[in-house]
C-alpha cells in the first residue's frame, strides 16, 4: 500500500495527497504533518519506513469538504485519490493485492465547484496572463458558472484588472515572474500564483485546443482576439483539464472585454470607496450590501460582476437602465417575477458539477426545477402590458423551450433525492420496470428473512431463534447458549460461539443472501446508468441551460435594482458622451441606509456639478473646505459612489443626475499604512497621489481628501497646491479635492475652472451646528479644537491649545501666500531654467557704500568688524 502512495505523491509533489482508505482521507510524512498543523487534528503514526516511524492522520470522507476548505484557503494544493475499485474485487487478486487507485482531480484556490466550498453570491474566478508580441493578454474563468473572457491590456492596467476580478488563483508564465511584483498588483486578497512552463502558453496551441473545445474551425467568429488573449485563454483549458484529470466544464462562449469598455477603478479606489467590502474587511457597510436585492445566487454574482465592471459604453448603460425602469414601472410584475425567482436553483453550479462527473441527484433536479421555472418565466414576461425593453427581450428568448429535458428529468426522479448517486433510490418507481424488479426483490429481504426466521423456530422449537446481519459475517442464525443444544446438525452450520449466544447458518439463507446482495447491487447498477443517461441529455442542451441561466439572472438584477429604486426613492441617471457631472440632491446611499436603520435624521442631500469646459459653464475642479466632521468625505465619495452606480446600470440616489461617461475613477480618501511592505501613511497617500496624477484623462472623476496632511504642514501645503495646480492645468479632468489648507483658496484667482466650495455650519451659544450642507465659498477655519472637545480631550488642553492657535493665527504671512498665489508662475520648474543669479555679497556691499576719507580711525575700526561679520554670513 505505501508503494502504491509513494508512487502517486510522486506525481503530485506541489500538492498535499488525500488517499482513500475505506470511510476516510489519509495523509502520511511530511502531508500529515502539515495538514495536521493547518486542521488542528491528530498526528498519529501507523508501520515504518526506512527504519522510521510513519506519520499519519485523516479526515472523513464524509465531512472532507470542510477540512478542504480550510487547506485551501492556507494556500495548499490538494490532490484527491480515490479507490477506483471494490475491495473485495482486490481480494479475489490475492490476499495481498491492493485496492487499485487514481487521483481524481487536483482541488486548487481557483478550480473549485462544491456549494460548501465556495460564496455562493461571488463568482471564483481562474486568470491566467500571457505575453506575445510584445502585448499582455488576461482570460478567466469560473469553472463553477462558465463565464469565460478576455482582455488586452498594457503592463498599468494590469491591476485594476486584477481588482475588478478578484481571481483565486493565477496563472503566468515563468518569464513573466520576474516582472509582476504580486505586492504592488495585489493590495489585499492576493491569489495563489501559479507559474507554468513557457510552453504551456504557446498562443498556436492555444488557439488548436480553443477552436477544438468549441468545435469550430477558427476563432474569428468569437471576436479580434490578441496572440496574447489566446495564449492565456488556451493555459485556462489547459491546467483545467490537467487538474480535472482529462474533464473540462461546460463553459460560455469565449467573450472580448474591448479596450475601455470598463471604467478602470484600481485597488486603492475600490478600497477607498468601500465597494465590496468595508476597510476592516467586512461585506456589511459596503455599498454591495447596500444595494443587492437579489433574490438567487445567480442574480447576486451578476450584480457583484456589474458593480465591479460598470460600463463605459452609453448605449449599453442605458440598455440596463431601460431593464430597471420597466421592472419599476411594472410593479405587479415586478412582484410575480421577485415570488418566482425566489425559488430559483443554482443552474450554473448544478451543471458545472455535472459536466464534470461530480455532480449528483439533486443537481439533476435543480436542471429541471430551473428550466421549469424559465418556462413559467416566459409566460410572465409574455402577459406584460408593455413592450419589453431590448435586455429583456433577449432575456425572454435566451429563458428557452426546454419541454422534452424537464419532462424526461421529471418523469425519471424521485420525490426526494438524496445526496449522492452512490445511496441509490433517486429514479422514481414505475419509470424503469428492470428497476422496480431489482429494488422488488431487495425490498423483500425483510419479508423473506421474517419469514425464513418463523419457518426455523418451528423447525427447532426455540422461539427465541433470530436471524441477524453485520457487516462481518452479514446474514445469520443465533439463538442463547443455553438453546444451542436443541439446535439439529442439519441444515445448520456452525459459524461463532460466543459467551451468551451461538451463531449459525445455512444453504438456504446464503442463497438468499446472495440474491439479495445482487439485487442491491444490480439496482444501484441500474440506477447509475439512468443517472448517466440523465446527465448526457442535460449536458447534449447545455448551451440552451446556460443562456436560461444567465437570463434568470438578469430578470433578478434588473427586478431587484428595481426594488432598490422604489424602496430608497432613487432616480434613473441620464448617462450621456459629454464630459458634465451634475448631481441634484445627491446621497450617500450607504450613509442614508444607516441613518434609517437608526432612525436617525434623514440624510442631507447635496449639489454637485462639474463642467467640461474650462469654467464657462461652471467649474470644473471643486476645491472643497470646511471644518472637521461637517461631512467632506461623505461628499466626495457619495459623488464617486453614484457615477460607479449610474454606469453600473442602476439608478442612483439623487434628484436627477446627469453623468458625462467616466472611463476613470480614482478616489484617495482615507489614511492607512502598509507596514508590511515598509509604508508610512503619508507613503501610501503619496504613491496613491501619484497613481492617480500619471494616470487621470480628461474622462476621469477624481476624489481627494486631505491631500498633504500626513507631513510637515509648509512641505504638505505645497505639495497639496502643486497637486491642484496639475490636475487644473496637465489632468484637466473632473475633480473634487477636499482639504484643511485654507490658503488653496488663493488659487481661485489663477485657476480659470476651480470653483470654492464649503461645508456650511452654523455657531450658536459657542457651540458648532454641522449642516452637511455643501454652499459656494470657503472656510477660514477647520473647527478641529472644537471637533477635540467634543472627542473629550481635557479641558486644560482644549484651553491650551486655543491659545497656541490664536497666537499662531496672529503670525499668519497671509500676504505671503497672496503673492504666491498672484505672482508663482504655475509649473515654472517643467521649462529649463537659465544660470542661477549669484547671491549679493554684503561685504562688496558695504564697501561700495563707504567713503574711506571720511572715516574716523574709530569708524575705520568698526568698518573692519562689520566686513568681517557679512564674510560670515
Amino acid at each position: 500500500m505505501m508503494t502504491q502512495y509513494l508512487e502517486i505523491r510522486r506525481a503530485h509533489p506541489d500538492c498535499l495527497l488525500f488517499y482513500r482508505m475505506g470511510d476516510f482521507y489519509e495523509l502520511f510524512f511530511e502531508d500529515a504533518v502539515k495538514a495536521s498543523r493547518a486542521l488542528d487534528i491528530a498526528l498519529t503514526k501507523r508501520g515504518r519506513h526506512e527504519g522510521q516511524d510513519i506519520p499519519m492522520c485523516g479526515v472523513p470522507v464524509a465531512t472532507a469538504d470542510t477540512y478542504l476548505a480550510r487547506l485551501i484557503k492556507c494556500g495548499f494544493r490538494v490532490a484527491v485519490a480515490e479507490q477506483m475499485e471494490d475491495p473485495a474485487e482486490a481480494r479475489r487478486r490475492g490476499p495481498k493485492s491492493v485496492v487499485r487507485r487514481d487521483v481524481i482531480r487536483v482541488v486548487t484556490k481557483g478550480t473549485l465547484t462544491e456549494d460548501s466550498l465556495l460564496d455562493a453570491r461571488r463568482n471564483n474566478f481562474l486568470a491566467a496572463l500571457a505575453e506575445a508580441g510584445g502585448a499582455l493578454g488576461m482570460a478567466w474563468l469560473d469553472i463553477s458558472t462558465g463565464v469565460f473572457r478576455t482582455q488586452a491590456l498594457a503592463f498599468e492596467s494590469l491591476a485594476p484588472a486584477l481588482a475588478r476580478i478578484e481571481p483565486g488563483e493565477i496563472l503566468i508564465p515563468e518569464r513573466l515572474t520576474a516582472r509582476l511584483d504580486p505586492k504592488n498588483l495585489f493590495a489585499e486578497r492576493p491569489p495563489a500564483i501559479v507559474p507554468l512552463p513557457d510552453s504551456r502558453f504557446d498562443s498556436e496551441n492555444a488557439r488548436r485546443r480553443l477552436a477544438a473545445y468549441y468545435k469550430v474551425r477558427a476563432l474569428d467568429g468569437f471576436g479580434d482576439f490578441s496572440r496574447a488573449e489566446i495564449a492565456a485563454a488556451g493555459a485556462l483549458l489547459d491546467y483545467v483539464e490537467l487538474t480535472q484529470k482529462g474533464r473540462l466544464p461546460v463553459l460560455a462562449r469565449l467573450l472580448r472585454l474591448a479596450p475601455g469598455a470598463a471604467m478602470e477603478i484600481d485597488p486603492a479606489t475600490a478600497r477607498n470607496l468601500e465597494l465590496f467590502r468595508t476597510l476592516s474587511g467586512e461585506r456589511d457597510g459596503s455599498l454591495i450590501s447596500v444595494i443587492d436585492k437579489t433574490v438567487t445566487a445567480a442574480g447576486a454574482r451578476l450584480l457583484a460582476a456589474r458593480l465591479a465592471m460598470p460600463l463605459t459604453d452609453v448605449s449599453a448603460i442605458n440598455r440596463r437602465l431601460d431593464a430597471v425602469d420597466f421592472c419599476l414601472t411594472e410593479g405587479d410584475l415586478r412582484v410575480r417575477l421577485r415570488g418566482a425567482l425566489s425559488g430559483s436553483p443554482d443552474l450554473e453550479r448544478a451543471l458545472s458539477r455535472l459536466s464534470l462527473a461530480r455532480g449528483g441527484p439533486r443537481d439533476l433536479a435543480n436542471i429541471r426545477d430551473g428550466l421549469t421555472l424559465a418556462h413559467e418565466l416566459r409566460g410572465v414576461l409574455a402577459a406584460a402590458k408593455l413592450g419589453l425593453p431590448q435586455d429583456l427581450t433577449e432575456a425572454h428568448a435566451n429563458l428557452g423551450r426546454h419541454d422534452q429535458l424537464v419532462e424526461r428529468l421529471g418523469a425519471g426522479l424521485a420525490p426526494d433525492l438524496p445526496a449522492s448517486t452512490r445511496d441509490g433510490g433517486f429514479v422514481a418507481p414505475g419509470f424503469s420496470p428492470a428497476l422496480d424488479e431489482q429494488r422488488q426483490l431487495r425490498d423483500e429481504s425483510r419479508r423473506l428473512i421474517a419469514g425464513l426466521q418463523s419457518r426455523y423456530q418451528s423447525v427447532t422449537g426455540i422461539a427465541s431463534l433470530k436471524i441477524r446481519h453485520n457487516n462481518v459475517l452479514g446474514f445469520y442464525i443465533e439463538v442463547p447458549a443455553g438453546q444451542a443444544a436443541k439446535m439439529p446438525e442439519s441444515p445448520f452450520i456452525h459459524r461463532q460461539t460466543m459467551s451468551s449466544a451461538v451463531r449459525y447458518t445455512s444453504t438456504e439463507l446464503g442463497d438468499l443472501e446472495s440474491r439479495i446482495a445482487r439485487a442491491a447491487e444490480t439496482a444501484l447498477g441500474l440506477e447509475l446508468e439512468l443517472f448517466a443517461e440523465f446527465t448526457a441529455a442535460v449536458l447534449a442542451h447545455g448551451e440552451a441551460v446556460t443562456k436560461a441561466a444567465r437570463a434568470l439572472a438578469e430578470l433578478d438584477v434588473a427586478s431587484a435594482l428595481a426594488e432598490l429604486a422604489a424602496e430608497s426613492r432613487y432616480v434613473r441617471p441620464e448617462i450621456d458622451g459629454g464630459a458634465d457631472f451634475r448631481i441634484e440632491g445627491g446621497r450617500h446611499p450607504v450613509v442614508e441606509a444607516a441613518l434609517a436603520g437608526a432612525n436617525e435624521p434623514p440624510f442631507v442631500g447635496n449639489d454637485c456639478a462639474l463642467s467640461a469646459d474650462d469654467g464657462a459653464a461652471g467649474p470644473r475642479l471643486w476645491l472643497l473646505t470646511g471644518p472637521n466632521m461637517a461631512g467632506k468625505s461623505t461628499f466626495l465619495r457619495q459623488n464617486a459612489l453614484i457615477a460607479v452606480m449610474a454606469q453600473m446600470g442602476s439608478f442612483v440616489p439623487a434628484k436627477s443626475a446627469r453623468i458625462g461617461a467616466v472611463d476613470r475613477l480614482f478616489s484617495r480618501v482615507g489614511a492607512a499604512d502598509d507596514l508590511a511592505r515598509g509604508r508610512s501613511t503619508f507613503m501610501v497617500e503619496m504613491l496613491e497621489t501619484a497613481a492617480i496624477l500619471n494616470q487621470a484623462g480628461p474622462r476621469a472623476l477624481v476624489i481627494l481628501d486631505e491631500i498633504g496632511r500626513g507631513t510637515a504642514t509648509f512641505d504638505g501645503l505645497s505639495i497639496a497646491w502643486a497637486v491642484v495646480e496639475h490636475l487644473h492645468d496637465i489632468n484637466r479632468c473632473r475633480a473634487l479635492f477636499a482639504t484643511h489648507y485654507h490658503e488653496l483658496t488663493a488659487l481661485a484667482a489663477k485657476l480659470p475652472a476651480l470653483g470654492l466650495y464649503t461645508m456650511r455650519i452654523k455657531e450658536w451659544k459657542g457651540q458648532v451646528v454641522f449642516l452637511h450642507e455643501v454652499a459656494k465659498g470657503s472656510a477660514d477655519r477647520s473647527y478641529g479644537i472644537h471637533v477635540a472637545e467634543l472627542a473629550g480631550l481635557p479641558a486644560p488642553v482644549i484651553a491650551r491649545a486655543t491659545q497656541v492657535l490664536d497666537s499662531l493665527e496672529r503670525d499668519r504671512k497671509a500676504e505671503t501666500l497672496s503673492r504666491l498665489a498672484n505672482d508663482l508662475p504655475l509649473f515654472s520648474t517643467l521649462a529649463p531654467a537659465g544660470p542661477a543669479e549669484p547671491p549679493a555679497n554684503p561685504a562688496l556691499g558695504l564697501l561700495a557704500a563707504t567713503d574711506p576719507d571720511a572715516l574716523t580711525p574709530k569708524e575705520a575700526l568698526d568698518l573692519l568688524y562689520k566686513l568681517k561679520q557679512a564674510a560670515k554670513t
